[in-house]
């Protein structure tokens, strides 16, 4: 498992569960096992970090939720609204702004 760092984690959990989201509707632990294993492990969001993320999202008018029987269990499954996917939209067009100029300092020739 690699080391995470808070600063560079900030806002990538709304833009990944409502990429996650606009796709299927899911629910809460589906959600941060597909996190982990489309991102090979690299991203991984706690109970601790998704359910106030998910309940944030809500009361923002993101998504919505509805309660579902599975096997006996009740399941809170959340799906994107219109107003989460143009929120997407924004977020997915402002991290590939910023994820192109970093990868350009990256990649920009060493003035050592």
């Amino acid at each position: 498992m690699s080391e995470r760092d808070p600063t560079l984690m900030s806002g990538i959990p709304e833009l990944v569960v409502l990429r996650l989201l606009a796709q299927q509707e899911m629910y809460g632990y589906e959600i941060a096992r597909s996190l982990k294993v489309l991102s090979q492990d690299a991203l991984t969001l706690g109970e601790g970090v998704l359910y106030p993320a998910l309940h944030t999202m809500e009361a923002r008018g993101l998504l919505r939720s509805r309660p579902k029987q599975v096997d006996g269990r009740t399941r809170i499954y959340y799906q994107v609204t219109p107003r989460g996917r143009k929120r997407l939209e924004r977020l997915t067009a402002s991290w590939q702004r910023v994820s192109e100029g970093v990868d350009r300092v990256l990649g920009a020739p060493s003035h050592e």
